[in-house]
């Protein structure tokens, strides 16, 4: 059979169309051996192979030989039964990844913000359980410091002198530590502290503000805001936590290729779209 021609199959009746190369992918897999009728547990009925075997979980099996990438939905709990039906296709490889778990389930991730509010300046510090989450979040925030003259935290615009980026502390990969607001300097000047957050394009001065837009950036990114508490009376610091079930990297399998080959594969991660 050409590689290019199409192939109809029934699997527990559900209907999938591919190309006989997406089956060819592990030559010595069943749904391979299938295509040169080698295999008799495929029935070729009306033009389509008939499976009588689940055809929810075949859509996983469908999905990993176009991509050659075990990517499950965060609420997949069927490892063990897709490692079966993995088994009974002959794809070792894949079977293999479904018996560790432990590399494709969604974790639980924890973010924390604590705020506090001090005359003129609002102190952020964000503790997260994920550093790369802590790393992306870095890279959406960025402070400008400027001199201005006024009554400072209220000012609604910055100053006409350009304004200068400052690095976000990071005491750990873990956290973060930034602040806005103004304060005191000669010349009856204000030092002022300005907070932009991607995609939205504005400099925050207002601690308040900022951390409304902060908040609404991490529902936006999937978090679940889940309790808010005074840590600190005497500081009034506040920490509003956050959770959410971060998908696991993507794995993608390379292919020994070589004729003859079973099929067997390595195993490397590869990252997927964040926090998603």
């Amino acid at each position: 059979m050409s590689s290019q021609e199409m192939v109809v199959l029934s699997v527990g009746g559900v209907r999938f169309v591919t190309r006989a190369f997406t089956l060819q992918q592990f030559p010595e897999s069943r749904l391979a051996r299938m295509l040169n009728d080698d295999d008799q547990e495929f029935k070729l009925v009306n033009g389509e192979f008939f499976v009588d075997r689940d055809g929810a979980l075949f859509s996983y099996i469908m999905d990993f030989l176009r991509t050659l990438q075990v990517s499950l939905p965060t609420d997949f709990s069927d490892y063990q039964r897709l490692q079966r039906e993995a088994e009974f296709y002959g794809l070792y490889p894949l079977a293999d990844l479904l018996s560790q778990e432990h590399l494709l389930k969604p974790r639980l991730e924890i973010l924390e913000v604590r705020f506090s509010l001090q005359e003129m300046q609002a102190f952020f510090r964000i503790f997260g359980s994920c550093s790369t989450t802590i790393e992306a979040l870095a890279e959406q925030i960025t402070v400008f410091t400027g001199q201005q003259s006024g009554q400072g935290w209220n000012s609604p615009f910055p100053s006409q002198k350009p304004l200068v980026p400052l690095p976000l502390e990071r005491p750990s990969h873990h956290d973060m530590v930034f602040l806005c607001g103004t304060e005191y300097s000669a010349s009856d000047q204000f030092v002022a502290r300005y907070v932009s957050i991607k995609p939205d394009n504005r400099k925050l001065i207002n601690g308040t503000n900022v951390l409304g837009l902060l908040i609404d950036t991490l529902l936006k990114d999937g978090f679940r805001l889940i309790s808010i508490r005074t840590v600190i009376s005497e500081e009034k610091v506040e920490c509003y936590t956050f959770e959410r079930m971060k998908r696991a990297a993507g794995l993608t399998i390379t292919v020994n290729q070589t004729p003859g080959s079973s099929g067997v594969a390595q195993a490397r991660r590869s990252q997927v779209q964040k926090g998603k």
